[in-house]
């Protein structure tokens, strides 16, 4: 994820990494080879005059502008709904930490606290790699001991079994009575919290925004684009292939845009942040165990993940 100081208004204009120029610009290319070929013939093909003007395309593209808008604020829903969640895995890790850290019978055990927080941390690295289809091993190898790795390294679901190898310290614990049921059934509640958030953000992952409707809004999209030269043509003359690949660029840029923010938890400029939400956990809980903190690497360019 790119995030920026605010710019500029001018230097705006100009900025090419982290907006969807990059992507769109070899369709804005042909748009604009095809518009120059419009022009060049005056809107004829194979000596048929394409009898299009703008009234019936300016009340297409304000119905096609409001299919966008839903269609973009269905992604952004997914994307606030991850962020959400990822920002309840914080603070549900600390509460989780805080407990085993001030509870004063498990306290006094720093050994068994530490592995504790070892299992929290792990289990974000955990999350992260599963929602992006990448391997965990490296993260949970230098997090976990030789014996957990054992056990977590072969499994599909390591965040669902990361959380089993906490519900047993629990159980520990509280079968050597450093904690009572009270307080076992508190610990258990914040382990239902990391469990809902995982449901959360699998429900996400695994239930994209209907094929069909997606290829019916890229379908209309790109017709609309391809039919506007013709309704432009007489009106413009050689001003239609900018006038196009304007009003283009916009469309496209919108769809794009939606399909990149639909999976939120991808590595594109405009996913998620979540090597730096992972860090920014493993600090927290580093800092409240009074453990040394991972060294940060420094930011270039606004990015951040």
């Amino acid at each position: 994820m790119i995030i920026r100081k605010k710019e500029h208004w001018f230097k705006m204009l100009f900025i090419w990494h982290g907006s969807v120029l990059p992507t769109v610009l070899p369709r804005l290319i042909l748009l604009l080879i095809i518009s120059i070929c419009v022009v060049w013939l005056r809107g004829t093909i194979f000596s048929f005059k394409i009898p299009l003007n703008p009234v019936p395309l300016t009340l297409f593209g304000f119905v096609l502008a409001l299919f966008l808008g839903f269609r973009n604020n269905v992604s952004y829903d997914r994307f606030w709904e991850g962020r959400k969640l990822w920002g309840a895995l914080l603070n549900d890790t600390r509460s989780l930490a805080r407990q085993a850290m001030t509870l004063p019978n498990i306290a006094e055990d720093n050994k068994s606290t530490t592995n504790f927080i070892q299992l929290l941390i792990s289990f974000t690295y955990a999350l992260k790699h599963q929602l992006r289809g990448t391997d965990a091993s490296l993260d949970l190898k230098t997090r976990l001991n030789e014996e957990q790795f054992k056990i977590i390294a072969p499994t599909k679901f390591k965040p669902v079994m990361l959380m089993k190898l906490m519900a047993e310290w629990i159980k520990n614990i509280k079968n050597d009575n450093k904690i009572d049921s009270i307080q076992q059934a508190r610990f258990d509640e914040n382990l239902d919290k990391l469990s809902d958030i995982v449901g959360g953000c699998e429900r996400i992952i695994s239930t994209p925004i209907p094929y069909s409707y997606r290829v019916l809004l890229h379908r209309t999209v790109y017709s609309y684009c391809f039919l506007l030269p013709f309704g432009l043509v007489d009106s413009l003359q050689w001003l239609t292939p900018l006038i196009v690949v304007f009003i283009a660029y916009t469309f496209v840029a919108f769809e794009a845009i939606a399909d990149e923010i639909e999976q939120p938890f991808g590595t594109e400029a405009n996913d998620l942040a979540l090597n730096s939400m992972c860090l920014m956990i493993e600090t927290t809980l580093l800092e409240l165990a009074g453990e040394r903190l991972p060294e940060v690497e420094p930011q270039n360019g606004g990015i951040i993940d």
